[in-house]
């Protein structure tokens, strides 16, 4: 039941974080499920911390929560602009620390399928983690610049579907790569 619970908050926290910039393109930011959105997502935040073993994914799921409970008690909504550059923020920073570690994120989840990961397996894991990071730091800078330049409406466009677009290119392409030219 927890793990269902879970995977529920998960896919609402993935779909609210995908169609959030697409309601303030099309809504406008004076929309009303805006000014809801920042205690639904602090609520599913806080839910998810909950639900998470004690460590770093605990941390970041409360830290999310305190972030989206502020924005909506300041009802500050441009505030939310920086929504999807946090996620991105909080993915580098687990992708990315999980490189000094003895496994990366990819490799273990790699691992669940191939316990016995061979060492070339490993360090192609390692570069697959590296290009995942170099992902977030491009959605990182192109969101950012667009938040500076007040050019909200490709913010919106590129938050919400051109920064999917490429990590389901990445994805995608990764997954093609490992079934094409690895296994050979």
């Amino acid at each position: 039941m927890k793990r269902q619970f879970s995977f529920l908050i998960t896919s609402f926290l993935f779909t609210t974080s995908l169609a959030y910039p697409l309601i303030w393109l099309w809504q406008g930011s004076d929309s009303p499920i805006l000014g809801y959105l920042p205690f639904l997502l602090a609520l599913c935040w806080g839910a998810k911390a909950g639900l998470q073993a004690v460590g770093l994914q605990q941390f970041f799921a409360i830290l999310m929560a305190i972030i989206l409970l502020i924005v909506g008690l300041s009802r500050s909504l441009e505030t939310m602009y920086w929504y999807p550059i946090i996620i991105n923020g909080i993915m580098l920073v687990m992708f990315g620390g999980s490189l000094w570690q003895n496994q990366t994120i990819i490799e273990r989840l790699a691992r669940l399928q191939d316990p016995n990961l061979p060492e070339e397996g490993v360090r192609y894991t390692r570069k697959v983690t590296q290009l995942w990071c170099g992902v977030f730091i491009l959605n990182i800078v192109i969101s950012t610049l667009l938040i500076a330049a007040e050019q909200f409406a490709w913010w919106a466009i590129y938050t919400g579907v051109i920064a999917y677009v490429i990590m389901g290119v990445v994805m995608g392409g990764e997954w093609l790569y490992r079934k094409i030219v690895i296994q050979r």
